[in-house]
């Protein structure tokens, strides 16, 4: 538990940008709602951080954790679109149940999560090999790079989701 000394920083940040942040963010998502959960979000990386203390540009910092908090929402919706595209090509005798869809949906947030630190073409490499199932030639074709980079790739992809804990933060 973190001391009353510690907690200040943090509570000042609070009360003097969140109304700003929350209509930063309100201005590129046109929600309020979503606003207020990605504010939310945003102040949850400033205390897990541990750096408030040391914030010589509170908003300079709140807007580059708040890139970063919307980046992953936008990243999960269009994964979340994929799939209900996916499902809507689907039979409907063929449709998961929806607890599967529930489990389907959570391992896929996981996936994601164990996938976010990686370099953007090792990312990429790494999704063409193993939901699309493409040989290296064609990827390494796709992306514009050696087949020797696309190995290197999917081998650092691969290293990493190794060295991932078995559960990610949310």
């Amino acid at each position: 538990m973190s001391s009353p000394a510690a907690a200040a920083p943090i509570d000042a940040l609070y009360r003097e940008h969140r109304d700003w942040l929350q209509g930063w963010l309100r201005r590129r998502l046109g929600d309020g709602h979503t606003a207020a959960d990605l504010t939310q979000d945003t102040f949850v990386r400033v205390i897990t951080g541990g750096q408030a203390q040391a914030i010589r540009e509170p908003r300079a910092y709140l807007t580059t954790l708040a890139q970063r908090v919307l980046y992953n929402f936008w990243r999960r919706r269009e994964l979340e679109h994929a799939w209900l595209d996916a499902l809507a090509a689907q039979p409907e005798a063929l449709a998961p149940s929806p607890e599967a869809y529930a489990l389907v949906r959570e391992a896929i947030e996981t996936l994601d999560r164990w996938l976010d630190g990686l370099p953007p073409k090792v990312r990429e490499a790494f999704l063409l090999r193993q939901l699309e199932g493409l040989p290296h030639g064609e990827i390494a074709a796709r992306m514009g790079v050696s087949i020797t980079s696309v190995e290197r790739y999917v081998k650092q992809a691969i290293v990493h989701l190794y060295t991932c804990p078995a559960q990610p933060d949310a």
